[in-house]
């Protein structure tokens, strides 16, 4: 088989991702805290060990799709942790959005103990992770992207080389404020059309034809009906979580508070997020603040 990697992380996006790895032919080893993610990954070829560390010591590659900062944090720092484990040589890869701070810990970290490490958070969404159409926005050393680029091009279309280590976390931030802003703004437009007497797939159609046009109407139609194959017309279950959401547009006011930057627009997208998944929205696609700004069709 091919070049011996460990994924770990299984969920939405990094099951799919790990499975494309899979089918170009190389040996994965699959690990995350849902024992069903593991079967489902091991039902598609991939392999499986009760061992994390030794898996890790063995490895050539090891690839990270985690939730958080603190997770990234805590699977690569500390005396039994990925930086602990890898051999010398090993590429580090972590697919995971995380805060640009965090993303520049680990990698320090890593460069001490002589290790390649990129940061490389991506985009497309469930759909481009299964299809390995996923934009890679890395962040790290070029030889280092190098190394990585074909397995990134197994996984990925695009891949963009950001800058030095934390570069791919924060332009991964930029973009997924506009994508909070845009679901919003889409949700609102499609809302004012139906409440004025207009079918939402009709005024979706004309909007994706003109000026208004964007990425959330094009494959992503927040509206019930409108779009088939997307979260909205399955009862906003897979895809893009409105916690996760919610957890990359507080990075992206988190970063304008340190930088200076004014995001006005992101940071009422923050709060209408937040007060969608207090009132029990957490765990659906995070096109569900559609529901937000009217009744629940």
């Amino acid at each position: 088989m091919g070049t011996n990697i460990v994924f770990i992380g299984l969920g939405n996006m990094g099951l799919p991702m790990a499975q494309n790895l899979v089918r170009a032919g190389h040996a994965v080893t699959g690990f995350d805290l849902v024992p069903a993610s593991v079967r489902q990954f091991a039902d598609g070829g991939g392999l499986v060990s009760d061992d994390q560390a030794a898996a890790i010591q063995a490895a050539d590659i090891v690839i990270t799709m985690l939730p958080a900062s603190r997770h990234v944090l805590g699977a690569y720092l500390g005396d039994a942790g990925i930086l602990a484990q890898a051999r010398p040589g090993t590429l580090l890869i972590d697919c995971s959005t995380i805060s640009t701070e965090a993303a520049r810990q680990v990698g320090r970290a890593a460069q001490e103990k002589g290790l390649p490490m990129l940061d490389a958070p991506v985009s497309g969404g469930t759909a481009g992770a299964t299809n390995g159409a996923l934009t890679f926005m890395v962040g790290g050393e070029e030889s280092a992207l190098a190394a990585a680029r074909p397995y990134l091009d197994v996984m990925g279309k695009a891949i963009f080389h950001a800058g030095g280590s934390g570069c791919g976390q924060t332009v991964k931030i930029c973009n997924n404020m506009l994508l909070g802003i845009l679901m919003i703004g889409t949700s609102e437009a499609i809302r004012l059309g139906v409440a004025n007497g207009l079918d939402p797939k009709v005024v979706s159609d004309v909007m994706a034809k003109s000026s208004g046009r964007n990425w959330t109407l094009d494959v992503y139609n927040p509206c019930p009906g409108v779009a088939e194959n997307v979260p909205a017309s399955r009862g906003y279950t897979g895809g893009f979580g409105v916690d996760l959401m919610l957890k990359d547009l507080g990075l992206a006011v988190e970063s304008a508070l340190a930088s200076g930057a004014s995001v006005p627009l992101g940071a009422l997208s923050r709060n209408l997020y937040s007060l969608h998944s207090k009132a029990g929205s957490g765990a659906l696609d995070f096109s569900s603040i559609y529901q937000i700004l009217g009744d629940k069709t």
